[in-house]
């Protein structure tokens, strides 16, 4: 994997080897036809991440798979037009069982996400969905989920529980050694004149409730006194989780789509991207990501998608 720091590798390894002993899932592609989505396609099959369902318009994917050298023996290819169609048959195959992970191809998010939360044929659940990825920052000292940077534009106090819980269970499953979630604003003092400030102190009573579990949570934090011990320190902050968040979930999708990019573009990071909440994980790379998040998004896929199938083993059974 080019470009990966010696950090960025032995988080990936640890990441990749929660995954030895598990069998690959089936995941629909939807629409690989670029080279991008395609070759990550094959390479995450090579890798015994998924097994393949190529949905989308045969001649296109066999013409890309020809040009870039790809060997498409091991996916299945389910034949079918390009776009939106392709977003409802992939969710489709997620509806009948047939696959355990969707995975976004060449076709644009909004008409994946469209399919995917269509009430009666989509992928809804009692959850709201959300979008998370899962930060590697070269200058911090664990992985960081940050939630909601592409689902979820204003969303309310209600919706900000499911996001909070959708990102705490994806800490769970990723063996976070203690989940610790931080809700952002822009001051860590309660006032009217920030709602978010307001909704983060309600967000914590709702953890002291048992409404939200799982995680430690507090806010409202400012970025600063979230992830640097020092930073609080000096604002006179005491908390478990101030300062060490592992967890952040931000008031916006404006707020968060910038302090993902910022991270990317300024700090190196690299961020998995997944929706949670749905029936199955999605993985919502962006067509300019390169083969290693790619790779990184389908192996947190894997993993929900195992921890999904525990889940389903121990549910009581029906009377």
């Amino acid at each position: 994997m080019p470009e990966v720091s010696s950090t960025q590798q032995d988080r990936y390894h640890e990441l990749f080897k929660h995954c030895a002993e598990l069998e690959p899932v089936h995941a629909a592609v939807a629409d690989p036809c670029d080279r991008a989505s395609l070759e990550a396609a094959i390479r995450a099959s090579e890798t015994r991440l998924i097994n393949p369902i190529l949905v989308g318009p045969e001649k296109s994917i066999r013409s890309v798979a020809e040009a870039a050298s790809l060997d498409l023996t091991a996916c299945e290819i389910v034949d079918c037009p390009p776009g939106a169609a392709a977003a409802a048959a992939a969710v489709a195959l997620a509806r009948e069982g047939k696959a355990e992970v969707i995975i976004k191809g060449s076709l644009r998010a909004n008409e994946l996400l469209h399919e995917a939360v269509m009430a009666g044929t989509g992928l809804r659940t009692e959850r709201r969905m959300s979008h998370a990825f899962v930060m590697d920052i070269p200058s911090y000292a664990s992985p960081l989920i940050i939630t909601d940077a592409g689902i979820n534009i204003f969303p309310s106090l209600a919706e900000k529980r499911d996001i909070c819980q959708n990102a705490i269970d994806l800490a769970n499953v990723l063996r976070f050694d203690e989940p610790r979630l931080a809700i952002l604003s822009a001051v860590e003092h309660v006032t009217k004149k920030i709602p978010s400030t307001v909704e983060a102190a309600a967000l914590c009573k709702m953890a002291d409730r048992g409404q939200i579990s799982g995680a430690l949570v507090d806010g409202p934090l400012a970025f600063d006194t979230a992830v640097s011990a020092e930073a609080a320190q000096q604002e006179h902050i005491s908390s478990p989780v101030a300062g060490r968040a592992n967890i952040l979930l931000v008031p916006d999708i404006e707020s968060g789509n910038m302090l993902v990019k910022q991270l990317m573009f300024m700090s190196g990071a690299v961020g998995a991207a997944i929706v949670l909440g749905a029936r199955v994980p999605i993985v919502l790379t962006s067509s300019s990501d390169k083969l290693r998040t790619r790779l990184a998004s389908a192996t947190v896929a894997l993993l929900l998608a195992h921890a999904k199938r525990r889940s389903m083993r121990v549910l009581p059974a029906a009377g």
